[in-house]
């Protein structure tokens, strides 16, 4: 990144700082570091976390900057989990036939190996043929290009067809969301070739490092999603500093005007949708194995929903915000749904936070939405005293209604 760029985005330097103070301080308190303060699940919590928060950048560029509620960007975190998920259930099962079958008296064929490997797979879903969208299952390297060109080629021919009709609004978020479920249903039957509603697990354990113990894996994945989000933040920062930051703030102001000024608004809609969706395939498949399994329930509506959700809490059109937003939630509902929040007993009811947590998250993103749109990113721009420019319908340029370089550049 050019001097320019780190210039008009000093918190980029700061979130970079933060983010790693806070990887080394997990790692050195792990118990990969011999320490017990941060057990190995807890380090696996934090690390989907990061994956979260990636995701969550992601739905920011989109939204907060480009003015684009999608409500299926989580449908794209999950084909990335898909991804990789194929290539991880591939090799370890192929290592365990391999090695039941070593022992047989006359050696298998190949044929014999692939199909015991199928069986196994596919055997819960009535089959043992290797669908054709796993022609790549064996080559780590092809699945890991797969993680950024499906969810990416797949948000390209969305958007296409979605921003060459210029749809916008309520009812683009419309068409994202009916998108996200088509594939949700499409993935929850049997022949989908991704195993239905049993979806692919087992994910945890990496092919080949049997011997390794959880608490090294839990931190190599932590590690991961530590760098994905820096590096996802910094490409973010990129992406909307300088003139091209500019016009995508201004699709999102006055899509009409941008184009009256001759700017190609259907490119730039198109650029950060694809590119925000390659994001969302490489947080997914840094998530899924450190939770260990994918099924077509993590495509649903309704986690996309929660995105646009945690990224409001946060506070949009703020890369930080986003990031506070998802950490946030995600550590919260960790601890309410996990058991570890205490129950109020009132006498006449007593209030179990594991049924009550996606009210009290509702009525979160309503009360913020109402008293405090800028959400806790707010707290922050109190803190370091920024503030938005101050328009009020004053000439600030040569024209009426044009901007001062300076201000474009914020």
């Amino acid at each position: 990144m050019s001097q320019s760029v780190l210039a008009r985005n000093p918190s980029v330097l700061v979130f970079l700082a933060i983010l790693g103070l806070f990887t080394l301080g997990v790692t050195l308190m792990s118990e990969w570091a011999g320490s017990e303060v941060v057990s190995t699940s807890f380090v696996k919590t934090l690390g989907k976390t990061l994956c979260l928060a990636l995701v969550a950048v992601a739905m920011d560029l989109v939204w907060g900057y480009a003015g684009i509620l999608s409500l299926g960007h989580f449908a794209f975190f999950g084909l990335g989990g898909y991804m990789i998920g194929m290539w991880l259930m591939y090799e370890r099962t192929h290592g365990i036939v391999v090695s039941s079958l070593a022992e047989a008296p006359i050696p298998p064929t190949e044929a014999e190996i692939v199909g015991a490997i199928g069986n196994q797979i596919f055997g819960v879903v009535g089959s043992r043929e290797f669908p054709a969208i796993w022609a790549f299952a064996d080559s780590l390297a092809l699945q890991l290009l797969f993680v950024v060109l499906v969810p990416g080629l797949l948000a390209l021919a969305f958007g296409w067809l979605a921003f060459r009709s210029r749809v916008t609004g309520v009812y683009l978020s419309i068409l994202t969301q009916a998108m996200t479920l088509a594939l949700a249903l499409y993935l929850f039957q049997n022949d989908s070739g991704l195993r239905g509603n049993n979806g692919l697990s087992g994910l945890q354990n990496l092919p080949g490092l049997d011997h390794v113990p959880q608490s090294s894996v839990s931190i190599w994945f932590f590690w991961a999603s530590a760098g994905a989000l820096a590096l996802g933040y910094a490409l973010s920062a990129w992406i909307v500093s300088g003139k091209f930051g500019s016009v995508i703030r201004g699709i999102r102001d006055n899509e009409s005007r941008v184009r009256f000024l001759g700017y190609p608004v259907e490119a730039y809609k198109l650029f950060v949708f694809t590119v925000t969706a390659m994001i969302a395939g490489i947080a997914g498949a840094l998530y899924y194995p450190q939770a260990g399994i994918i099924n077509p329930a993590e495509i649903a509506p309704i986690a996309s929903i929660y995105l646009a959700v945690w990224v409001a809490i946060g506070g949009r059109g703020r890369l930080y915000g986003a990031v506070i937003g998802a950490a946030f939630v995600s550590l919260v509902s960790s601890w309410f749904t996990g058991g570890q929040a205490p129950d109020v007993n009132l006498g006449f009811y007593t209030i179990k936070w594991v049924d009550w947590w996606l009210v009290l998250l509702g009525l979160s993103f309503v009360a913020v939405t109402l008293l405090a749109p800028k959400g806790i990113g707010g707290l922050v721009d109190l803190w370091t005293g920024r503030q938005a420019p101050d328009r009020h319908g004053a000439d600030l340029g040569p024209d009426a209604g044009s901007l001062r370089e300076a201000e474009a550049e914020r």
